[in-house]
């Protein structure tokens, strides 16, 4: 992925280190798809973030960020999700996400056993506000979760352990984010917010979708190589397409 963030980087010309991975996709959209299971994002609860499926996810990469769903039913088992991690390995798939998390402890115990049988990349998304519970663990690749503030900048300055940050921004802001100097060491997911109408946006959305993102001409949609999975047991094609149900795990 390495040329890929320097395109990104140099596209948005953010002073940033080491660069901008990616702008208003995840980040896995920077390569090619390899035709095969590449992903699972792993959701663990009903989740604790600030935009819910009632009032609308406006986000450009909610997939792997931390939102509020409302579960259909009982939640998975631990013993189960343990299962799920383990059939995704011996699958051959290499990315673990592991989102929306009601427990801090849980999902450190979820991305524990997942390095510990040899999931080549485990991710863990973490909000902002509760990265004092969490600490470094080997083989976790930890993701900060924040809404752009200069403040909030400074508060991800002091955790440089961190693998990387998703940073959301209003559409307004991306021109204030692109003059961001920062000191933060890891890879920058920006996170674009979309009005609710056509009528609001206040940017040029063409310049984020094939200005910002030139890979986009060249490389397939995200949801190549990836499977989403519910707190609940539900498998989806992506995590924020809530009604395109395409098996149910507890069954499996």
């Amino acid at each position: 992925m390495e040329r890929a963030v320097y395109n990104a980087a140099d596209s948005f010309g953010m002073n940033l280190a080491p660069r901008v991975t990616s702008v208003a996709k995840p980040p896995w959209s920077n390569k090619p798809h390899n035709g095969k299971l590449e992903r699972l994002i792993l959701q663990l609860g009903s989740g604790r973030g600030r935009f819910s499926e009632v009032t609308g996810i406006p986000r450009s990469i909610g997939c792997i960020g931390n939102n509020s769903f409302i579960l259909r039913r009982d939640p998975l088992s631990a013993e189960r999700v343990k299962e799920l991690i383990r059939e995704f390995r011996e699958a051959g798939g290499s990315e673990l996400w592991l989102t929306n998390y009601d427990s801090v402890v849980y999902l450190l115990s979820t991305a524990a056993y997942a390095v510990e049988i040899g999931v080549p990349e485990v991710y863990a998304v973490v909000l902002l506000d509760d990265l004092d519970e969490v600490k470094p663990v080997d083989g976790v690749r930890f993701i900060a979760e924040l809404e752009y503030s200069p403040e909030n900048i400074r508060r991800l300055e002091a955790h440089s352990w961190l693998h990387g940050a998703i940073v959301m921004v209003k559409g307004s802001d991306l021109d204030e984010l692109r003059n961001l100097e920062t000191t933060f060491p890891g890879e920058i997911y920006v996170d674009v917010l979309y009005p609710g109408s056509a009528r609001k946006l206040d940017f040029n959305v063409i310049e984020v979708k094939r200005v910002l993102n030139q890979s986009v001409e060249r490389y397939h949609v995200c949801l190549g190589g990836t499977l989403a999975i519910t707190a609940d047991g539900y498998a989806l094609p992506c995590p924020l397409l809530r009604n395109y149900i395409v098996a149910d795990v507890k069954e499996v």
